[in-house]
């Protein structure tokens, strides 16, 4: 009878540990007021709690409480400062600055938690610095920052003002190599994951770019992926992806271990269509997820397990 006791214990921890994410609510719908969006691709969680999404067909940034009050937005179609040529992704830094890659001005922009321009870099080329269609945009924990530089098939990297520190990547199927990289994100301990979308796969690298690692092909079992635009990398080492043809977010050890995924296609909550930006709070209790064709933000929360570590006790007492 001590085995039963064990596989049931084993069996509670095992509940208490994964888990699942269910949704918890959501805001917006198709427009240009304050709180609607046109064609959203990113969502990006600020220290404080408060949620920036890039509102991208509409070339502005809104920001939100955590539970989605309008708070604010900044920025209109043009090349001039603080103006946007379909706004991609974004990332805030631990002082509250907002880092936006600028896709159709070739550039990356930083502004103040408010919408107060800080400064720019990039122009439209294939040299150190330059860029064709940044989408992905990630921030080290030391303030460095990561752009997806899609069409040139190849991640940068530069100083939190805009100093290039270096870069990898090429076209091809190979490690290291890229097929319009979409979107990425930096963990906790300076590693850099890449949503190679068009090889349908997860790298992941060094803070300097040498490979670490993969996963994922083509398929929509669970493991597999469908143009992949982005990833969101917990402070426990999760990574959480942005399955956008699966109509799914995926989520992940720090080695690619599957974990568990939510979703399907529809407009109701927790369904999707094409969610291609996916965040995580600061505190790690909740994922929100940009999805384009619904126009809207979603967010999500961890489930409670279905046995809980204190009740294994009651559990082994059932067997003794």
């Amino acid at each position: 009878m001590k085995k039963l006791i064990v596989c049931v214990a084993s069996a509670a921890l095992a509940a208490a540990t994964w888990g699942s994410w269910v949704y918890l609510g959501g805001w917006g719908a198709q427009g240009r007021g304050d709180g609607e969006f046109y064609f959203p691709r990113s969502v990006a969680c600020a220290p404080n709690g408060n949620v920036y999404v890039s509102d991208t067909s509409n070339h502005r940034i809104q920001y939100f409480t955590a539970d989605g009050s309008f708070l604010g937005k900044w920025g209109k179609g043009g090349s001039l400062t603080g103006q946007f040529k379909g706004p991609r992704h974004l990332a805030v830094n631990s002082g509250g600055h907002i880092y936006v890659a600028d896709g159709g001005n070739s550039r990356v922009q930083y502004f103040t938690a408010n919408g107060s321009f800080l400064g720019a870099w990039g122009s439209y080329g294939t040299g150190d610095g330059e860029f064709n269609i940044p989408r992905g945009l990630a921030l080290a924990p030391g303030g460095n920052v990561y752009i997806a530089d899609t069409d040139n098939y190849r991640v940068q990297y530069f100083t939190s003002s805009g100093s290039f520190l270096g870069k990898w990547g090429s076209e091809g199927k190979g490690d290291g190599q890229f097929t319009k990289p979409r979107g990425l994100a930096v963990a906790p301990n300076g590693d850099v994951y890449v949503a190679d979308s068009q090889n349908h796969r997860i790298q992941y690298f060094t803070p300097a770019g040498s490979f670490l690692g993969k996963w994922g092909s083509l398929g929509n079992a669970a493991g597999k992926m469908q143009s992949l635009t982005d990833a969101a990398v917990a402070a426990d080492g999760t990574v959480f992806v942005a399955d956008l043809a699966n109509f799914r977010i995926q989520y992940f050890t720090a080695t690619g271990s599957f974990l568990g995924m939510w979703g399907k296609k529809g407009d109701g909550p927790g369904e999707f269509n094409y969610a291609y930006g996916v965040a995580v709070s600061a505190d790690g209790g909740r994922v929100y997820t940009a999805e384009m064709r619904n126009h809207r933000v979603q967010y999500f929360r961890k489930s409670e397990p279905a046995v809980l570590p204190t009740s294994l006790g009651r559990v082994k007492a059932l067997f003794e």
